[in-house]
């Protein structure tokens, strides 16, 4: 924490403060005189640079991250500016915005440390479980290769899926939890923050999956190219997304942003890897089901009202 920061500070729980921060998105895409959001540019309070110990015995579940941002709160609110919004004609800077420091994490240490001890738990709630679970019984189509990168435990793949689909590769860190996906015929275990080249032919599956993870992802660009490669022409690259992570091991840049513009920020990977289709960006999210609506449109924006938010960003190789 910039203890000299003019900005205002929020004390969240004990021992725990917040300093706001400008948008780095808002800054980084001003400067590029490219880039029109369809949420204004704002201040926000991205979680505390704490240190925290890399022993995984000592790591909490996934949290959710929590913002303390009144006046973009409000803005967005009155706005109602929708997650579809976001990708619906993004102008995109001529290259690669990002800096080397934007994908730097709390913690530096060896992520096999991280994730050594298994962790047999869910990361978001049921109601996003299941919301995915669905969303990829309506959209995987019968007999489809699948691959889920940054693999775990389980892949949220509908309970046919292991007699209507064909190959189905799980990627991941953890061979035990891997073990454990009865939803999966193969595993690798494999580090793409190591080593980004997947262990594939190129044109190989109908669908690729990541859950939750690509927040985790520190050279995303390398990360996509390869999924664009190993997947056949007109095949799926479904990336899934709440608003919980593993602090210390996200990308700087999505602690110091909104969840709106993490939908931008995955929707520009998909943009600058190229070989995709333009991205689209959908809330499925349990709240969304049969026009339900949260009962305060600040809750929905923080994804409080009805359970954990679920979001997909998604394209087609081209």
């Amino acid at each position: 924490v910039d203890e000299s920061s003019p900005l205002p500070k929020l004390r969240v729980c004990p021992g725990m403060l917040v300093s706001a921060r400008v948008s780095l998105l808002g800054v980084i895409f001003a400067r590029a005189a490219a880039f029109a959001p369809p949420l204004p540019t704002h201040v926000r309070s991205p979680l505390p640079s704490r240190a925290i110990s890399a022993n995984p015995s000592l790591q909490p579940s996934a949290t959710r991250r929590f913002y303390t941002t009144p006046t973009s709160v409000r803005m967005a609110a009155e706005r109602q500016i929708t997650v579809e919004d976001v990708l619906a004609s993004p102008k995109w800077p001529d290259k690669w915005p990002f800096s080397p420091s934007d994908f730097k994490r709390m913690d530096e240490s060896d992520d096999e440390i991280f994730y050594d001890t298994p962790r047999l738990v869910y990361h978001i709630d049921e109601g996003a479980v299941a919301a995915l679970t669905e969303y990829y019984a309506k959209e995987i189509k019968p007999k489809s290769d699948l691959l889920d990168i940054c693999s775990s435990w389980v892949s949220h793949y509908p309970a046919d899926f292991t007699s209507t689909m064909g190959r189905r590769v799980g990627l991941g860190m953890n061979g035990a939890e891997l073990k454990e996906n009865k939803q999966l015929t193969e595993t690798v275990v494999q580090n793409l923050n190591l080593n980004s080249k997947m262990p594939f032919e190129d044109n190989s599956f109908d669908v690729v999956t990541c859950v939750v993870s690509v927040d985790y992802l520190i050279k995303p660009l390398e990360v996509f190219k390869e999924v664009q490669r190993v997947l056949r022409p007109g095949g799926k690259f479904i990336v899934s997304q709440s608003n919980r992570c593993f602090a210390t091991k996200a990308i700087q840049i999505w602690l110091n942003t909104n969840d709106l513009e993490h939908v931008f920020i995955i929707g520009s990977y998909f943009h600058y890897a190229g070989g995709f289709k333009p991205p689209v960006a959908i809330d499925i999210s349990p709240s969304k089901k049969e026009g339900k609506k949260d009962a305060s449109p600040i809750a929905a924006l923080f994804g409080a009202a009805m359970g954990d938010p679920m979001i997909i960003i998604q394209s087609e190789k081209a």
